[in-house]
């Protein structure tokens, strides 16, 4: 017989070649098939009588075969229960073969702008995917709008004015698979529009630099200082700027205000493009969160915000909020990227927001990590030499190093060998050469229970460092 399909609750794929008899050729299909691992061990078979009927045999003879090969010890067989492929020992001498193991993630993760995503709010989101696949209409199962689903884009246009003082409508909103992507998209359409260069916070972070330049654009590095980016460094032949005003990544510093007025003055000047790049603008824990810049000037400014700090990167949601003009080139160029990002968890997260779930757990995460902030804190100032930076804002803060201690070159290997994952400061930079040393701690990955144990062995790291050669030149807080 050809190939033939059991749809008896369960589909079977066998070649059924009968030349020996209708029985002797099912079990030898049947031994094939586990052997070549198509049946996997645990695998459930069809009933005998859904089988029979489906490949034209006979009951008799389908529990024959069943039998047979629970004999042979291919399959296990009991009174009233369901027949599985049994699980088969290998020859002697033959090693197993197994999946590889997924590679383990870091004992303690201190890694900056990573969310503590066991808090995930599971219960919530479970409830309102009931709550979207209960009314959900059949466009939702369809191919989706590249611009993002209308209920997601309506949603943040409420949640960003009333949170963060953004001024848009949902026609202005494009949804993104993560910032990553937002910003490669923008990077291309201004560079097909005629941009040239693009200006982005020095330090700031090295994989979006790669991003901007692979859309075509020069980068030209911006510096940092203790009011954040330096704005009048910005010239009429810079075309864009890509800052991170509510805290600066990674020194911490908000940019200033007067330098907020001052970049929106520069971009309507020169018709230059701001890009907001808000990562982690809802977690201020002194005051409430500075507004965005894109309120002060919301044709000059795109915001840029993510659902990865708040819920997790695993959702690879992001929006762009765009002035007018570049909202059909920025969708033009997401169709051509990967057509739309998935739907239905724009749905969910568009319900979350709006019945105030997602403010809830924001508030819930904001006090978390305030207090693992100030622990992080009391545990640097006990630490002779060491330095915390940054207001009381985001998922990590920067640690510099004393002068006469020894540098990241030697603090970030004896950090991973006790399963620490943190970050550097400089390779941050655009050019590391000679730049200020430090670490970036990250304060929200660990679980509440793992993370007095990551502060620790982290602490003992810098505590036990022997400082057997100075770097001069740099000093705590440069």
């Amino acid at each position: 017989m050809p190939n033939s399909w059991s749809s008896s609750r369960l589909d079977l794929h066998i070649t059924l070649d009968a030349a020996n008899g209708r029985r002797a050729g099912l079990e030898s299909a049947l031994r094939t098939a586990i052997r070549e691992g198509r049946l996997a061990p645990g695998a459930l078979l069809p009933s005998t009588r859904g089988l029979a009927g489906e490949l034209g045999l006979s009951r008799g003879t389908v529990t024959a075969a069943y039998d047979q090969l629970a004999e042979e010890g291919h399959l296990v067989t009991r009174p009233g229960a369901a027949t599985r492929v049994a699980a088969l020992p290998q020859p002697p001498g033959e090693a197993a073969t197994l999946p590889a193991p997924a590679p383990a993630g870091p004992r303690h993760d201190l890694r900056p702008g990573h969310p503590d995503v066991s808090a995930f709010p599971t219960r919530a989101w479970l409830a309102a995917t009931r709550r979207v696949l209960t009314r959900a209409r059949p466009d939702a199962f369809a191919a989706g709008d590249p611009q993002g689903r209308i209920e997601l884009r309506t949603a943040l246009a409420d949640y960003l004015g009333r949170t963060r003082g953004v001024i848009t409508t949902p026609d202005r909103i494009v949804i993104t698979s993560g910032y990553y992507q937002g910003l490669g998209l923008l990077g291309s359409a201004l560079a097909a529009a005629g941009a040239r260069t693009a200006a982005m916070e020095d330090p700031g972070h090295n994989s979006y630099r790669d991003v901007v330049r692979r859309a075509g654009l020069t980068v030209l590095p911006l510096p940092v200082d203790a009011d954040g980016a330096r704005t009048d460094a910005l010239t009429g032949r810079t075309d864009a700027a890509v800052l991170t005003p509510a805290h600066q990544y990674p020194t911490g510093v908000p940019l200033g205000a007067r330098r907020r007025q001052a970049v929106c003055a520069w971009a309507r000047s020169t018709g230059g493009l701001i890009v907001e790049d808000d990562y982690d603008g809802e977690f201020r824990y002194d005051r409430r969160p500075v507004g965005a810049l894109q309120g002060i000037a919301p044709d000059r400014v795109v915001h840029c915000g993510t659902a990865s700090k708040t819920l997790g990167p695993a959702l690879r949601l992001a929006w762009l909020v765009l002035p007018p003009r570049l909202v059909g080139a920025v969708v033009e160029a997401k169709q051509q990227a990967d057509l739309y990002t998935e739907t239905l968890g724009q749905l969910v997260l568009a319900e979350l927001i709006a019945t105030h779930a997602y403010d809830r757990h924001i508030r819930a995460a904001r006090l978390r990590y305030r207090r693992r902030r100030e622990l992080l804190l009391d545990r640097v100032a006990a630490l002779p030499g060491h330095t915390a930076h940054g207001v009381p804002a985001g998922l990590h803060t920067l640690v510099t190093l004393p002068a006469d201690g020894p540098g990241e070159e030697r603090l970030l290997p004896a950090c991973a060998e006790r399963g620490l994952a943190l970050r550097g400061l400089t390779e941050l930079h655009h050019d590391p050469a000679g730049r200020p040393q430090g670490l970036l701690v990250g304060f929200a990955a660990p679980s509440d229970r793992g993370y007095p144990p990551a502060l620790d062995a982290l602490c003992t790291v810098l505590a036990s460092a022997d400082p057997d050669e100075r770097r001069p030149g740099l000093r705590s807080g440069d």
